[in-house]
């Protein structure tokens, strides 16, 4: 992974090759191949602004993904260089929510874009198994991301986020006959 050129309109950027174990049965990029690039990405961000993968696991903290929307232009194929983008689209105050988007652009310059892919997310505390907002310097990091056009503000953290997070899950309506 490569810093990439810029004009990505002011995108955090890194350039990948599409290699033989992100091909699909087609020949071309795999789905999953476009969501772990994003993935690697936004966390080639956080570890060029203090927060690589050892601060992370430090603080017990790391991010969870609720939703994804992939949506596809065109195909990658074999051994083809790609340039990977990341912007925030919205973020809560308090950084506990954010909505992030990644482009997939073909070449290793002004090229066609691929995809996008938007996410839905926020911070889990890995020892308590709930939603949090981040410590301060991991939301002065996520304060960092470049913001898309047409960014907005999320509202904050709900409490019903901290219930469902807190639930156990619901047991099984279908009883075992006696």
């Amino acid at each position: 992974m490569i810093p990439a050129p810029a004009p990505f309109d002011g995108r955090y950027a890194r350039q990948f090759l599409a290699g033989w174990g992100t091909m699909d049965f087609n020949g071309h990029l795999a789905n999953t191949a476009y969501l772990d690039l994003a993935a690697d990405v936004r966390l080639a961000f956080f570890a060029d602004h203090g927060f690589p993968p050892n601060e992370f696991r430090r603080l017990a903290i790391g991010p969870v993904i609720r939703k994804e929307e992939l949506e596809y232009f065109r195909e990658i194929g074999l051994y083809e260089t790609v340039t990977v983008t990341f912007a925030t689209l919205g973020l809560s105050a308090d950084g506990a929510r954010f909505i992030v988007e990644n482009e997939i652009w073909s070449g290793a310059g002004e090229g066609e874009r691929a995809a996008t892919i938007r996410s839905t997310g926020g911070w889990l505390d890995l020892r308590a198994r709930r939603l949090v907002a981040p410590p301060a310097e991991l939301r002065d990091a996520l304060l960092q991301v470049p913001r898309a056009p047409g960014f907005v503000e999320l509202a904050p953290r709900s409490n019903r986020d901290e219930r469902a997070a807190s639930k156990p899950p619901a047991e099984s309506a279908v009883r075992p006959e006696a």
